[in-house]
């Protein structure tokens, strides 16, 4: 069962209204998930990271309340999204030794409320 704290596949949330939107991590909430936006390291928790109210269903994709999480499709499957995904692609690739180590993103969703299975 693939849990959505360990996924580091990009993700898109399609919220109630349709709007789908690409963003860099999601972690379980006690209100159901915290996600970041793509970039999010060079804002601030308050801008960059939302919490999606509701309960946490599903094995990929997944349910929140009125929202649903799921892994980018490829440029054919998702194109309308790759105008947001790939500027964040080549960030990573040419500057990804600036991007937070692991550890350090799992710290700060716990200081935003998230918790972690053992």
């Amino acid at each position: 069962m693939a849990r959505i704290e360990t996924v580091t596949a990009p993700l898109v949330v399609r919220h109630a209204d349709g709007r789908e939107q690409v963003m860099a991590r999601a972690f379980p909430h006690p209100r159901g998930v915290v996600v970041l936006d793509l970039f999010w390291h060079r804002s601030t928790p308050d801008r960059a990271a939302h919490l999606l109210e509701g309960e946490l269903s599903g094995e990929g994709p997944w349910r929140v309340g009125e929202a649903v999480i799921r892994v980018l499709g490829c440029q054919h499957t998702d194109p309308h999204l790759q105008e947001q995904f790939l500027p964040w692609k080549r960030y990573l690739e040419a500057y990804g030794d600036q991007y937070p180590p692991e550890e350090q993103i799992r710290e700060i969703a716990r200081r935003l409320g998230c918790r972690f299975e053992a």
